[in-house]
């Protein structure tokens, strides 16, 4: 029997579990209020804080950490990686510090993950970090040289979801074309074609639709031009793409269900929420163009998934696609202990860090400007 210790660390929060092989045995969501964080400049500055809530967790359920097998994490960022389970590493750790490649407390996990392993013999692991890049060569260009088309939404949601429908369907994932919707803070759809994500939406800063904080695809030039107005720095635009943007930005409020029951009556929130909506389903009905009409499922998943309004909008648009499966809120703790796990029952699944990031960032420069070019003669 394998123990297995799963973090998954957000803003304002630290989901744990401990898994004994595939069975949840204890879970926790620990809430971080702002009157304690707001003493760390930022949020790497928190592991011992976190840590100490971790270290709570483990002595409210018995779990000792000399028992553990491995101690797995929700990924970071770092240089481009495929989808799969890797070893944390301080190469992994150096490129997640250097705040290069994205920053998000989830780089804060494998920190941690990386220090308790230190003081055991768990292995500490990663799956399917959100900067898991397997787009098609075609699906990197942005529509000119300077800018590249990039990998970065909720990659373990997205894997998870899809793994999970091809189990429960006794399928392969390699097997399958899906499109999966992860409907949460951010909004992010994309195209799984035989096990692999060849596209998708950036939806943190400025890609596909937008959400409850985040503004999605702005029309170009009026971004621009908003940028060179002299009336706002680069923090306050970056604000508004990820963050105040989106159902925030038109009416002050976040919070979907407060939106949904303002819509009843308020014909600005109906508007907003309708968009909202709409904007997802158009990216859907991109992603069926993608894999040319062969879909085999919709999945939609996330927290706003909860909402049979929302799925039922959803429904009507893209129906006629292919069968919509909702599997409403998040997979992830599932996903990070199933992932651990495969790689403790066999220790090939486990990728190299250092060499697939190497991959990685080669695959992903070679369409950027400039292009390599062919000799001539």
């Amino acid at each position: 029997m394998h123990k297995i210790l799963v973090m998954n660390l957000g803003s304002t929060s630290t989901k744990l579990a401990y898994y004994e092989d595939d069975n949840p045995i204890a879970k926790a969501n620990i809430e971080h209020p702002a009157s304690e964080t707001k003493a760390f400049v930022s949020f790497m500055d928190q592991d011992q804080y976190r840590i100490d809530y971790i270290n709570q967790f483990m002595l409210k359920h018995a779990v000792k950490l000399e028992d553990l097998d491995a101690i797995v994490s929700r990924g970071g960022h770092t240089k481009p990686l495929v989808g799969g389970v890797y070893q944390v590493c301080p190469e992994m750790l150096e490129q997640q510090a250097s705040g290069l490649y994205g920053s998000h407390p989830c780089d804060l996990g494998s920190k941690i993950a990386y220090a308790l392993s230190k003081q055991c013999r768990a292995i500490p692991l990663i799956v399917d970090p959100p900067i898991t890049d397997e787009f098609e060569p075609v699906a990197r260009l942005s529509g000119h040289p300077l800018i590249n088309r990039r990998s970065s939404f909720h990659a373990l949601s997205h894997k998870a979801t899809a793994k999970r429908y091809a189990r429960e369907n006794q399928k392969r994932y390699e097997d399958l074309n899906l499109i999966v919707v992860h409907l949460g803070g951010g909004i992010s759809v994309a195209p799984h074609k035989q096990g692999r994500m060849v596209d998708g939406d950036n939806g943190l800063e400025g890609d596909g639709p937008f959400s409850t904080n985040r503004s999605g695809a702005l029309p170009v030039g009026d971004l621009a031009r908003l940028c060179f107005s002299g009336q706002y720095t680069y923090e306050q635009i970056h604000r508004m793409i990820n963050g105040q943007g989106g159902l925030y930005a038109y009416l002050g409020e976040s919070d979907v269900r407060t939106v949904s029951e303002w819509a009843k009556t308020d014909e600005k929130a109906r508007l907003c929420l309708d968009a909202m909506i709409y904007q997802t389903c158009k990216a859907i009905g991109a992603c069926a163009s993608v894999l040319e009409g062969q879909v085999d499922a919709m999945l939609i998943t996330g927290g706003i998934a909860h909402s049979q309004e929302i799925v039922d909008t959803i429904r009507k648009r893209c129906g006629f696609i292919a069968p919509i499966v909702v599997y409403p809120g998040e997979n992830e703790m599932e996903s990070l202990a199933r992932g651990a796990l495969e790689g403790l029952r066999d220790a090939s699944v486990i990728k190299d860090f250092v060499t697939f990031a190497q991959q990685g960032e080669e695959a992903a420069n070679h369409y950027k400007y400039p292009f390599p070019s062919p000799a001539h003669g």
